[in-house]
């Protein structure tokens, strides 16, 4: 579901803003967002916070601690890169992800999560949002990878699972995209087999949500895609009374310029033609993890 966020109603003239935003420009103003939640706020000085590991998730951790990350994509494992589905070999840039108020602690995620309370918050990325908020993560793992470790958790202590996906995301459906794909449901694939997993009762953040959080506009998406370098981009009105409207314009235009995500170096599928596109061959290179 998206994030629930009350915006105030115009104070007078109502005018609009028109912006768009290239994908790392996005996850700049989705972390922004992010640690500007309440719910995160709260957790960082009182309870527990985990950051799985993901892109977006990276530029989080950056406005969070205030340190820079690179490459970001190296602190992710499974990926959409060079045109195929992959998954990162190499260790993360940056390890600390479980932090107790306000203090990286030594244990790891999978150890932490089971002290979880409600008021604790699980930050997770995805690769999919639909229109009616529901969020997917794409899973090759045997094991269920992240998805496997926090679900069973997170989900009956009601804490707080947080998930910030941009709208060059966006499909038709969640569910559908369950119903037709899957580790073992592939003969042939571009990388590495996969299911897209709905992720449920997460808190949805998007551009939108962002926008209303951190600068009380109403952002509307109009648009999708560009050539350039801002293939993957967004287009958004902003609307608002002129104070607000601003404040948002003014925010976007400290974000622009933010550089493309850094990819690490090496990857578990060499090339999908190396292995004859055989989608069994390729899940053999994450040797059963």
């Amino acid at each position: 579901m998206f994030y629930e966020v009350s915006v105030p109603e115009p104070k007078g003239k109502k005018i609009a803003a028109l912006v768009t935003l290239n994908p790392s420009e996005s996850r700049r103003l989705l972390a922004k967002a992010v640690v500007a939640l309440p719910e995160v706020q709260y957790a960082w000085k009182n309870g527990t916070i985990i950051i799985a590991r993901g892109i977006t998730n990276a530029f989080i951790t950056e406005e969070l601690l205030g340190v820079k990350i690179e490459p970001k994509a190296g602190q992710c494992v499974g990926m959409v890169v060079n045109g195929a589905t992959n998954a990162n070999s190499g260790p993360p840039p940056y390890v600390p992800h479980v932090f107790k108020k306000g203090k990286p602690v030594e244990t790891s995620g999978s150890v932490e999560i089971l002290n979880f309370t409600k008021d604790d918050v699980f930050i997770k990325g995805a690769n999919a949002v639909d229109p009616q908020g529901n969020a997917g993560v794409l899973v090759s793992s045997l094991k269920g990878g992240t998805w496997g470790m926090f679900t069973p958790v997170v989900t009956p202590r009601g804490a707080h699972l947080i998930t910030a996906v941009g709208l060059e995301k966006m499909i038709p459906s969640v569910t559908e995209a369950y119903q037709h794909s899957g580790i073992y449901h592939f003969k042939y694939s571009l990388g590495l087999p996969c299911r897209l997993v709905p992720e449920l009762t997460d808190k949805v953040v998007t551009e939108i949500q962002a926008l209303a959080v951190l600068a009380g506009v109403k952002a509307y998406h109009i648009a999708s895609g560009g050539v350039g370098g801002s293939e993957g981009a967004v287009v958004l009105t902003i609307e608002g009374d002129e104070e607000h409207v601003v404040k948002a314009f003014e925010l976007v235009k400290s974000i622009k310029g933010e550089p493309p995500v850094a990819l690490p170096n090496t990857f578990r599928v060499s090339s999908p033609a190396d292995y004859n596109y055989d989608a069994l061959a390729q899940l053999a290179t994450l040797g059963g993890i």
